[in-house]
């Protein structure tokens, strides 16, 4: 241990007392030591510190801090470096404000496209989020703070998300959902690591021994902390067992006296709270090292104003440009169209919103720009609701412009933080403004913004899509700069866009509504799937166009990688990504046709031709074993390609790999979806023996009373009367409010209360409702009125003394 004199001098209750929050956003002091508390803030694309009463939905405003482009749209940039130069930024921004621990970045899979929270994940492939987010942070982390990547793990969808059980089996978490964290953990070198929500395979992920204990601590050799989420904390002695430090946020002491009774008890040895106190110390003391020495308490709002922009030019990504629409040629009259110009959205919802400091609007921009512009019309109402009039004065101005700049996309209450989407569209009063114009002007530019895959039926109706995701604070003069051909894009798409729902790989257990969801679909997630079933997309993994081409030549490959040349072959200066998938040719161990192994971005002039090396790396070849429990590599012929995209394959080559002789893990033909790759509709019983074990089932037990993880949801069927009635009542008031056009307040009602475990009632109160005045809550809910009503005034009236004497 780093810290033993000073832990040798701790009292058990000051020990215990930093194992959870002083209030919801900072750590516990113990002044007479010389340990001072510690702040943690949400900050995953922007610093979110509040400067008013704290909350963890972003009802209250923060201070203002520079909005960079999501998760969602850095990750179509492809760029390590970039990723790295935003978190150096976000860094210095911390620091400013006199933040310790920033809240990010998420780097979750994008499972299916509906997750509500997918603008605040990178990607579909582990390999590509994973390095990304450890260029976040290892920029956030030269500053002295720490980055804390998040949500540990497979943490996929939203409703549900605090009590739901993942369903997986352990190849595909490790390949999948655990491969992005394990690069976070060993290239990134994350001072702290977030657990999520939900539950795996049985047990709540801050209390699994498994994911905490022997795959991160003793796997990848983690000594940093791990923080719960937000009120995510559900046994506090079994989370502290499997080394999940800290609780945040506070419980008023309450989990404190938990700890002290177990090791009274006997039931937690004091060498484990020990440990945990040995390295919530040193991330206190490494953190507040920058903050012991002068240190920059503004920043340059500019220049960070203007890296934001940058950021945002090089993830923006071309899916269409018939007839070389784009760039703009000059004294091209251009008409703009739709809400999103005026009032642009250019982030999500929920904990990760920031205050910008800056907001380029487009009509602001526009006109410095050198666009001939003849006005603006919004055209659509912002949140779905018809209106005709608007449409007849868009098509008005349409019809006296040579191009129209349509904004479209999806309002931030269909994005948004506790919620899943209902499905793939945008609104369809977008889609009416599209078909309208569409009759007086076919010359239409689509600017698309959100945060996630949407389905395109209207694609042919635009000669030109530009799809900006949220780009932050700048993103709208990026946008121009690339609409008049003074940046050329290179971004790439980060997820798959599917042709319709329907079609994508989770389709049949997405999401998970009552107890359980089933990841049934395995790795196929993602082009994994899309390639391996043959199934038609709207745009490919890894697609993007640019104003100019490139050609790729002269593979050649050894065992350490691959080599080939790269030629800008058009008139433009530009930049390429280029992508190594890697091919299995046995099809004894079933494996998507293709996996992502590599990429590299690469700048060049007209003409001009680089040399370009791809290493291969310890990822590149390897499976996991369920027999031998440990990765694998199969030995076998390997094709390696190079391609744009997933599915424009420009270089190929063969290279046998020698293996590592273990037993094969499967019987084939009991496995016939995997081995097929149609994974879409797996069957329980083929799932059963791929997992090993049963499903549990999946539907709520609706015999048995309601306790502490059960959610307030499950009052529509409670004993109680009132408890029914309170359910009616939520139900009822998230109706009206949707109704009334207060989509983000009903919205807050589904995230906040709805699906919120009764545990959480007293997690997220900070000490206003303890665990045994929840008891008494149960007992109302359980149907015995008068006695639970008694039991919380008499616990509530306990606290209250107590509170008063340790004043």
């Amino acid at each position: 241990m780093k810290y033993k004199d000073i832990i040798e001098k701790m009292t058990i209750e000051e020990k215990a007392s930093l194992m959870s929050g002083k209030d919801f956003w900072q750590t516990q002091d113990i002044e007479r030591l010389g340990i001072n508390n510690i702040f943690l803030a949400d900050g995953p694309h922007g610093i979110r510190k509040q400067a008013e009463a704290a909350d963890h939905l972003g009802l209250n405003e923060s201070l203002p801090a520079t909005c960079f482009p999501t998760a969602a749209t850095v990750a179509n940039s492809w760029n390590t470096e970039l990723g790295e130069k935003i978190g150096q930024y976000l860094g210095e921004e911390a620091v400013a404000q006199k933040v310790n621990v920033l809240l990010g970045p998420g780097i979750n899979m994008k499972r299916d496209p509906l997750c509500g929270r997918n603008f605040e994940y990178f990607s579909e492939d582990p390999y590509h989020a994973g390095k990304i987010a450890a260029g976040y942070i290892k920029g956030i982390q030269s500053h002295g703070i720490s980055a804390c990547v998040k949500h540990f793990a497979v943490n996929n969808q939203e409703e549900r998300r605090m009590s739901i059980d993942t369903i997986v089996d352990e190849r595909t978490l490790r390949e999948i959902y655990l491969t992005a964290f394990e690069i976070a953990v060993k290239e990134g070198n994350t001072k702290t690591v977030m657990s999520s929500y939900n539950m795996l395979n049985g047990a709540y992920t801050n209390e699994n021994i498994h994911l905490m204990r022997e795959i991160l601590r003793d796997e990848w050799n983690y000594d940093g902390v791990v923080v719960t989420d937000w009120g995510g904390s559900n046994d506090r002695v079994a989370g502290l067992i499997a080394g999940n430090e800290l609780e945040m946020p506070t419980t008023a002491g309450e989990t404190n006296k938990e700890i002290i009774d177990a090791i009274k008890s006997g039931k937690l040895k004091e060498e484990v709270l020990d440990e945990a106190v040995d390295r919530i110390l040193d991330l206190i003391f490494t953190t507040e090292e920058v903050f012991n020495k002068p240190y920059k308490t503004e920043f340059d709002v500019k220049e960070h104003h203007q890296v934001a922009q940058e950021v945002a030019e090089e993830s923006i990504v071309l899916l269409k440009n018939e007839g070389n629409i784009l760039p703009l040629k000059d004294g091209i009259k251009v008409a703009t169209i739709g809400d999103f110009a005026e009032n642009p959205r250019y982030q999500g919802a929920g904990s990760s919103i920031v205050n910008p400091t800056v907001l380029d609007n487009t009509l602001e921009c526009i006109e410095g720009s050198g666009i001939v512009s003849v006005g603006y019309e919004p055209g659509f109402e912002r949140y779905g609701k018809k209106n005709q009039n608007k449409i007849d004065r868009a098509c008005a101005l349409a019809k006296e412009a040579d191009v129209v700049l349509l904004y479209i996309g999806l309002d931030e209450a269909t994005e948004a933080e506790g919620l899943d989407r209902q499905n793939m569209k945008i609104p369809q009063n977008q889609i009416d403004l599209l078909d309208a114009i569409y009759e007086v002007n076919p010359n239409i530019v689509a600017i698309l913004s959100c945060g996630a895959a949407v389905e395109m039926p209207w694609i042919d109706k635009v000669k030109g899509l530009l799809h900006g995701y949220l780009n932050g604070q700048a993103g709208a003069k990026a946008i121009l700069r690339i609409i008049k051909g003074e940046v050329n894009p290179s971004g790439k798409l980060a997820e798959t866009y599917p042709v319709r729902y329907e079609d994508t790989p989770a389709f049949h257990h997405f999401p998970g509504k009552e107890v359980s969801v089933e990841y049934r679909e395995a790795m196929y997630i993602g082009y994994r799937y899309y390639d391996s079933a043959n199934v038609e997309v709207r745009f490919p993994f890894g697609f993007g166009l640019s104003y100019t081409t490139f050609d790729y030549s002269d593979i050649q490959m050894d065992k350490d990688g691959v080599t080939f040349k790269l030629t800008n072959s058009g008139e433009v200066a530009g930049m390429e990504i280029a992508q190594m998938y890697v091919a299995c040719q046995s099809n004894e161990i079933f494996r998507p046709k293709k996996e992502l192994k590599g990429f590299k971005k690469v700048f060049l002039n007209p003409g001009e031709t680089q040399t370009v090396t791809i290493p291969f790396d310890d990822k590149t070849f390897r499976y996991f074993n369920v027999k031998t429990n440990q990765w694998e590599v199969e030995e076998a012929n390997y094709t390696i390609t190079i391609g744009a995209s997933s599915v424009d394959v420009r270089l190929e080559d063969t290279i046998f790999i020698e293996g590592t002789n273990a037993p094969l893990p499967y019987d084939k033909e009991k496995l016939p979806s995997y081995y097929s790759g149609k994974a879409n509709n797996v069957s329980e019983d083929e799932f059963e023996t791929l997992l090993g074990r049963k499903v549990p089932v999946s539907t709520w037990d609706r015999s048995k009373p309601l306790g502490y993880n059960d959610t307030i949801a499950q009052c529509q069927y409670a004993k109680g009367g009132f408890a029914r009635f309170a359910f009616r009542s939520i139900s009822f008031s998230h109706w009206f409010l949707k109704k009334i056009g207060k989509r983000e307040t009903a919205n807050l009602i589904m995230m906040s209360v709805y699906h919120m475990p009764f545990r959480g009632v007293a997690r997220m109160t900070g000490g206003i409702i303890n665990m045994p005045m929840l008891d008494g809550i149960l007992m109302i809910v359980n149907g015995r009125f008068f006695k639970g009503l008694r039991h919380v005034l008499k616990e509530r009236s306990k606290m209250l003394k107590v509170a008063k004497g340790n004043n």
